[in-house]
């Protein structure tokens, strides 16, 4: 000490630390009536930012009392200089990592606000943090007075032997940065690879995509793999896609009448039917003289993927119903089996009976 302590020093550091712990208490409170109006809000961006803010203001206040109390006594030189060193230290560590918890709730909002499934690209959030904290770092070993260029030095040349020791886990890394920075593939979109997998984007992360299918169980493909495939994504460049159900009908049918009928339906379908595209314009083309029946196709619009099932399910509950109540039949395929013996081939005019040494005809319904 330059002098000896006395009563009103303590008492001024008393003060000061005080009105550090009475400011920091203020503050907590009105952060909480921001949280509750940012709550309010339909972007939740404010969330992110009023919750980092929670965390570093109220200690910003305590460290800043505290640095006013180390002020007011009588320190010495080093002493002063070592406290002042050690609360910028943990002002800097609690800015750093409020401004990661900033930056990463950002990142993360932005890649939720897609529409479709809920996911995040955990990649960016977890390449986000770590720059952030690394930066931080930086700043205080330069605070305490510690070069940080040999240090950078040795990270480069430490980084090139870490890169040959780790390069599926690198090649994973940037295919994943690669896929979303290209948008091939985001979150929340429903892929089919050419090795068969399919389902919606749960997350992408610095090793692997992980994929979760209409059972509910999830696939893990690894970001390099997924980067070299072939891949259907059914999600771009929009998310409503047209599906075609295939329907025949029998030879002696109006296909005047057929049309008119199966348009209604289509109509009706798409009006009524969750999911379904309702300004969708009926389409119906016939396209084949089949064995047993004229065969076409129905073109139906669907807002989504997934709801291509339901769609389906309904149409052709609708459609077969209506054609029992118009009389128009839907053929069902026959199928002749022979049965041969002594080389001699003997037609059978009964159908689904076998007599023996003999031969049938059968119908497969």
């Amino acid at each position: 000490m330059n002098r000896a302590l006395t009563v009103d020093d303590l008492l001024f550091a008393g003060i000061a630390l005080g009105s550090g712990l009475l400011a920091a208490f203020a503050l907590r409170i009105l952060l909480r009536w921001l949280g509750g109006h940012a709550d309010r809000t339909r972007w939740t961006g404010d969330d992110v930012i009023v919750h980092a803010l929670r965390a570093v203001v109220p200690w910003a206040a305590v460290v800043g009392g505290v640095a006013g109390a180390a002020a007011v006594l009588p320190l010495t030189r080093t002493v002063q200089h070592t406290t002042n060193q050690v609360l910028t230290v943990l002002l800097i560590f609690v800015a750093t990592v409020s401004a990661a918890r900033v930056v990463t709730g950002l990142v993360r909002t932005v890649t939720q606000s897609r529409s479709g499934v809920a996911g995040s690209a955990t990649i960016f959030v977890n390449i986000t943090r770590i720059l952030v904290l690394a930066i931080g770092f930086l700043v205080v070993l330069q605070t305490l007075g510690i070069s940080i260029a040999p240090l950078l030095t040795a990270l480069g040349v430490g980084g090139l032997a870490v890169a040959l020791a780790l390069q599926d886990t690198l090649a994973n890394l940037f295919a994943g940065i690669h896929i979303l920075a290209s948008k091939t593939v985001q979150p929340g979109d429903y892929i089919r690879l050419s090795s068969g997998e399919e389902g919606y984007v749960e997350d992408i992360n610095w090793r692997q995509t992980t994929i979760r299918n209409l059972s509910n169980n999830l696939v893990v493909i690894p970001n390099g793999q997924l980067a070299k495939a072939n891949m259907t994504n059914f999600m771009r460049p929009e998310e409503q896609l047209t599906v075609l159900v295939q329907v025949g009908v029998a030879y002696d049918s109006d296909l005047e009448h057929v049309e008119r009928v199966t348009n209604e339906i289509i109509a009706e379908t798409m009006a009524e039917v969750e999911g379904a595209v309702a300004d969708h314009e009926p389409i119906i083309r016939f396209h084949t003289f089949g064995d047993s029946r004229i065969g076409f196709t129905v073109i139906l619009g669907v807002g989504e993927f997934s709801d291509q099932y339901r769609i389906k399910h309904e149409f052709i509950k609708r459609l077969h119903k209506r054609y029992r109540a118009e009389g128009i039949r839907i053929p069902a395929p026959a199928r002749t089996v022979a049965l041969q013996q002594g080389g001699v081939v003997i037609p059978q005019q009964r159908t689904g009976e076998i007599e023996p040494g003999g031969l049938s005809t059968a119908r497969l319904d």
